[in-house]
């Protein structure tokens, strides 16, 4: 488990970007393919890297403040129904 700590702790950010680009394109800058058991491994060496260099908001899968359904629909303003009411005095 070291190792891998310390393999972590020697990710330069030039490797990151690497990484990253590898995980997204699923290829290695020289256009092999990478395995699932390469994806895999790279995509934890990039959330472990970010944990230890990036604020919450730029890390991989962050989704900000998420509130349920009920909850977001208590903070929706009102909607205006004065503009489907039928206008005093008017003929239909």
């Amino acid at each position: 488990m070291s190792s891998y700590i310390e393999a972590i702790e020697n990710i330069t950010p030039e490797i990151y970007e690497n990484l990253k680009t590898a995980v997204e394109l699923g290829k290695w800058g020289d256009g092999r393919k990478l395995t699932a058991e390469q994806k895999e491994t790279c995509l934890a060496a990039m959330i472990a890297w970010e944990m230890q260099n990036l604020p919450e908001e730029q890390r991989t899968g962050y989704m900000g403040g998420q509130e349920c359904g009920s909850k977001s629909k208590k903070n929706q303003t009102p909607i205006d129904t004065s503009l489907f009411a039928p206008a005093s005095g008017t003929r239909h």
